[in-house]
């Protein structure tokens, strides 16, 4: 849907942000606000605030070293002192810190055997080291529901590993749907697969480019490119391979249409003219020199 690079000097939380509104804003009308799902890369704090007042849904994975803290409970008013701002502590290492959750949620699957989910509602971090990480906007209590997604086992190929616990942060209108949320992050495990066929089979960052203008240019090529593959399913035959299953052309991988693409360009042609010849180049003129290329300062990214 997009594809934009973030600069040294920009945060990614606030990116991320502008292009959710940006999509919303094309999104067609509908009744449910949509689900935007995050790695454990952006900070769930910075990314609320940056997108209040959108009708949308984010589920941001948090680490497992994080603690939260619930309102404090209604004291009699006391005629000097601040009131407390931090109730109980929620510590995802402390077990004992868990109070009864707020939704629960059970069910069988085949990959993942005995799924539980568990979500306690109505958190929120400290905000002291957000103030002064983010200045002003780290200010304000940002409250959300932290979910506890639990699994019996891994899928086919994975099994060697024990699972571990996965813990969200959901924020959005009304009760949480915990079938729907673990689901919905399971699905994003293929953004890695998809990240990693766009690099490995189409090249994306084996071009050595000198400016941004060109990366960006580059990125949507390949991005185009990538449409094509997925709409060509229905056009192009399954070349598997012996060891390889077949696959209903609905759900023919973009890898196994790369294999059959070939075969539709002699059919689609191409609106380029065929090329003219102009002679011999000059070349550069005697004595010019190009000069020294632009550097551009190095992404550092810290934790």
């Amino acid at each position: 849907m997009d594809a934009r690079r973030v600069e040294p000097e920009e945060d990614a939380n606030r990116v991320a942000a502008e292009q959710v509104r940006a999509l919303l804003y094309r999104l067609p009308d509908r009744d449910d606000a949509p689900l935007f799902v995050f790695d454990a890369g952006y900070d769930p704090v910075r990314l609320q605030h940056s997108m209040e007042g959108c009708c949308a849904q984010i589920l941001v994975r948090l680490n497992s070293g994080r603690v939260f803290y619930f309102d404090p409970e209604p004291l009699p008013k006391r005629p000097v002192g601040r009131p407390c701002r931090h109730g109980e502590k929620f510590d995802l290492k402390d077990s004992e810190t868990w109070p009864e959750p707020s939704h629960e949620h059970h069910c069988l699957t085949d990959a993942y055997g005995s799924v539980r989910v568990r979500a306690w509602s109505g958190l929120h971090p400290k905000t002291r080291k957000a103030k002064e990480r983010y200045g002003s906007e780290g200010a304000c209590v940002v409250k959300g529901t932290v979910v506890l997604v639990e699994v019996g086992r891994l899928p086919q190929g994975k099994r060697r590993r024990e699972p571990k616990a996965l813990w969200l942060w959901w924020n959005g209108a009304g009760a949480p749907d915990l079938d729907l949320l673990w689901r919905s992050y399971c699905r994003r495990f293929s953004v890695e697969h998809g990240i990693r066929f766009l690099k490995q089979a189409l090249g994306w960052t084996a071009p050595r480019v000198r400016y941004p203008e060109q990366v960006d240019r580059w990125t949507w090529l390949v991005l185009a490119a990538y449409s094509q593959l997925r709409l060509a399913r229905g056009l192009v035959a399954d070349r598997r391979l012996p060891w390889e299953r077949p696959l209903p052309t609905e759900k023919l991988t973009p890898y196994r249409v790369l294999r059959s693409f070939v075969t539709l360009l002699p059919l689609v042609g191409t609106p380029a003219a065929a090329p003219k010849p102009r002679g011999r180049s000059p070349g550069r003129p005697r004595g010019s020199r190009s000069g020294r290329a632009k550097r551009y300062p190095v992404v550092k990214k810290v934790a």
